[in-house]
C-alpha cells in the first residue's frame, strides 16, 4: 500500500515537471508576421551555432519623452532553408512570420521569438535584381 502511495505521487509529480517543461519551453506563445527591413543576420555561439537576426521597422517610437528610435525586431531562426533564405535578401523589405515563446532554449537561439517562414521579399531599390 505504501509504495502504491508513493508511486503515485511520483507519477503526479513527474506529470507536471513535464507539463511546466512543456509550458515554459515548448508552448507556442503568439505567432504572427512583422515586416520591415533586415539589417542585420549572423551565425553565432560558442556552444550551440543559432542563427539571429534583427528587422528594423517602419515608424518610429519614443521609449522616452521626445527621443526617436525605430523599431527593432530582434529574432532567431532555427530551420537551416530560412536561414539560406534570409542570407541572400539581406537589405531586403521582408515580410517574416515568427512564433514566439515564453523563454529560450540553447539550441533556439536568444530570442523568444523564432522564425520560421518568409512571407515575402521585396528589394528596398527597385534596381536590385
Amino acid at each position: 500500500m505504501k509504495r502504491r502511495i508513493i508511486a503515485i505521487i511520483l507519477i503526479v509529480v513527474i506529470v507536471f515537471i513535464a507539463g511546466f517543461v512543456y509550458y515554459r519551453y515548448y508552448f507556442v506563445f503568439g505567432d504572427g508576421v512583422k515586416a520591415g527591413t533586415m539589417n542585420y543576420f549572423v551565425h553565432k555561439g560558442y556552444l550551440f551555432k543559432t542563427y539571429e537576426g534583427r528587422l528594423i521597422q517602419t515608424g518610429v517610437r519614443a521609449p522616452a519623452q521626445g527621443g526617436i528610435q525605430s523599431n527593432e525586431f530582434m529574432f532567431s531562426v532555427t530551420d537551416q532553408k530560412v536561414a539560406n533564405q534570409l542570407n541572400k535578401n539581406a537589405g531586403a523589405y521582408l515580410e517574416l512570420h515568427y512564433k514566439e515563446y515564453l523563454n529560450t532554449l540553447p539550441w533556439r537561439g536568444v530570442s523568444n521569438f523564432v522564425v520560421d517562414s518568409i512571407i515575402s521579399s521585396h528589394p528596398v531599390n527597385p534596381m536590385q535584381p
